[in-house]
């Protein structure tokens, strides 16, 4: 999973790296490269945060060889997006409630996450697929900064919330409606996906002096002795509110 951290700094309790091997344990990422769980660094908030890698769900498409989530194309990386089109001015800090992300049918309810004893992220529950998380000690999707989103990809059981996450393309909008009574509506300007072992920390969680977001969820490939070879990342900025 991943939180926001522009914005967070001087508030956050200092988390520590975690210890452990098991999905969920919050190992720093250098040293869960080789472990199915995959946690991403976030140091512009001092946050830990764990990418929630729970299992594996793959199909068979006439052959042997398994068919995973969508992997982003090139051509919606950033190097391809060139100059992103401008935003709006951001709104006032308010909860989310909700993400709806309807090109891949998405449209899911949002929980708060903290952080755990150890100072990595809480993730949503295993058993709950159809759930994303939100930062809560963070920015709040719609105000000035980086606000992160982050849920399963799959489980042993099937596709999460986030599965097809890599198919997004840019101009693609992303709906959060706020406790306020608002919604935020980002449009899409990159996807990308990252190995673990070189994950750009300052590109995805770095402040930013507008609204912007991040979803994240697993992918970059699977190893059955690993898991997950990295994470997805979407690239969004605020375009309209209603």
């Amino acid at each position: 999973m991943g939180g926001d951290f522009g914005g967070a700094r001087g508030r956050d309790r200092q988390p520590r790296p975690a210890n452990g091997g098991r999905p969920g344990s919050g190992a720093h990422p250098r040293q869960a490269a080789e472990r199915a769980s995959r946690t991403l660094t976030a140091r512009h908030g001092g946050l830990v945060a764990l990418a929630a890698c729970v299992g594996i769900w793959l199909v068979t498409s006439g052959s042997r060889e398994p068919v995973g989530p969508p992997l982003p194309s090139p051509a919606e990386s950033l190097t391809a997006a060139g100059v992103v089109g401008p935003g709006i001015a951001p709104l006032p800090g308010s909860p989310p409630g909700r993400i709806r992300i309807p090109s891949i049918r998405v449209d899911a309810p949002l929980t708060g996450l903290g952080l755990d004893a150890r100072g990595s992220l809480e993730v949503p529950p295993p058993d709950r697929r159809d759930l994303a998380g939100w930062y809560r000690e963070g920015t709040t999707p719609g105000a000035t900064g980086t606000a992160v989103i982050a849920g399963h990809v799959d489980d042993a059981a099937g596709p999460g919330v986030f599965y097809h996450l890599g198919a997004l393309r840019r101009g693609a909008s992303i709906e959060i409606p706020r406790a306020d009574g608002r919604t935020a509506v980002f449009t899409v300007h990159a996807v990308e996906v990252y190995d673990a072992k070189a994950f750009p920390d300052t590109r995805v969680y770095g402040p930013s002096a507008r609204a912007e977001l991040r979803v994240i969820t697993c992918g970059g490939g699977f190893s059955p002795r690993t898991g997950y070879r990295g994470n997805v990342v979407v690239f969004a900025h605020l375009t309209g509110t209603y």
